[in-house]
């Protein structure tokens, strides 16, 4: 015990003292995780840039402008010069530009969609799926609804419209138990791997073999620091989140530690595996980033899983970081329980039996 307790101090000194693990296990996922809430944690909503070239200048071209403007969707500019307009177009300045024809006020007096001046013109980007989608559609209501108040329509059938509130989520509610995720997979699978390796190499290993000490206690100390360190870097990063953008923890904070300490076992045995297959710290590296990078941007981590190819997604649902995350995500956002989250938890589990069997019949003391 008195080992156990020894080695496991010596861990997180080891920890504390290594300026660049600590740099690319903590500083480094904060400040990636700051920086990409500043600019895409803000929500998820849609405007489009709009210039309105008036070339009729009447009370009823004015009308509809004021029509426009009441949409907040629409930001619009109000230009002259057409020719500029559509070049703000064609760099990706703008999204639309509509012109009003001269005789607009005329066409509306006459009633009539035959009458010179009737029909405004719409210039979109036919690459922006944005502007095909909900530009365009936005502009033949604005000219529909006009349409019907000047015959005086009435319409038949009606929409009873009512709100049914949701979670109001934004992109860094999705973002941060994300980056806890990949924390846990970097910690300790590129860091064990790289250890290991160093320590066999350097002979500490071999050294650690020949003493007293039972290779349980080791384990268990390796095990104890990074759950320590791991615990702390998630609940950093949590506060850090919660005080910056608002984010918060709508589940049980035990779950949410649970799935830490699984995904920190997990990814510790495959971290194991590796040092077992590179023969030197140089090729540890490399084998980790091999194993960590696809998972990185497959697992979830910075957009869901389900923007992925259809053909794409069965693979992707067998990776233990995508239901680390998912299990994360549906703890902090949702207020999920164990019963919602035990499928994430058993194919964690299973991934981490798995891995710790193939890292027991290959671990190499020397």
């Amino acid at each position: 015990m008195k080992a156990y307790r020894q080695l496991t101090l010596a861990q997180l000194r080891l920890f504390g003292r290594n300026r660049q693990v600590l740099f690319w296990t903590l500083v480094f996922p904060i400040f990636f995780m700051v920086m990409l809430g500043s600019f895409l944690g803000k929500g998820d909503s849609t405007s489009l840039s709009v210039t309105v070239i008036d070339q009729d200048q009447t009370t009823a071209s004015k009308a509809l402008l004021s029509s426009m403007k009441q949409l907040s969707i629409l930001k619009l500019t109000e230009g002259s010069d057409l020719n500029a307009a559509m070049k703000d177009l064609k760099h990706g300045d703008r999204q639309l530009v509509v012109s009003v024809p001269k005789g607009y006020e005329a066409a509306v007096s006459a009633k009539t969609a035959s009458a010179e001046g009737s029909k405004l013109t719409v210039y979109y980007d036919e690459t922006s799926q944005t502007t095909n989608q909900i530009g365009l559609p936005i502009m033949s209501q604005i000219a529909d609804g006009i349409s019907k108040q000047i015959v005086g329509y009435t319409p038949v059938i009606t929409i009873q419209s009512q709100a049914v509130q949701s979670l109001n989520l934004k992109y860094i509610d999705f973002l941060v138990p994300g980056i806890v995720a990949m924390m846990i997979m970097n910690n300790n699978l590129n860091g064990v791997a790289g250890q290991i390796a160093s320590w066999r190499e350097r002979g500490i290993l071999r050294r650690l073999q020949s003493t007293p000490l039972q290779p349980r206690s080791f384990i268990a100390a390796q095990i104890t620091a990074r759950l320590l360190l791991n615990g702390l870097q998630a609940v950093i990063v949590l506060l850090i989140g919660s005080l910056i953008f608002g984010t918060q923890v709508n589940g049980s904070w035990i779950l949410l530690l649970m799935f830490v300490i699984l995904g920190t076992l997990t990814f510790m045995s495959i971290g194991f595996i590796i040092a077992a297959l590179a023969k030197t710290p140089e090729s540890a590296g490399p084998i980790a980033g091999f194993v960590s990078f696809p998972l990185l941007f497959l697992g979830g981590v910075f957009f869901p899983i389900k923007n992925m190819p259809d053909w794409l997604q069965p693979i992707v649902k067998l990776l233990p970081i995508s239901h680390l995350s998912t299990a994360l995500r549906q703890i902090m956002n949702v207020g999920a329980s164990l019963a919602d989250v035990w499928h994430e938890a058993a194919l964690l589990g299973g991934w981490m039996l798995v891995a710790f069997i193939i890292a027991s019949l290959t671990f190499k003391w020397e």
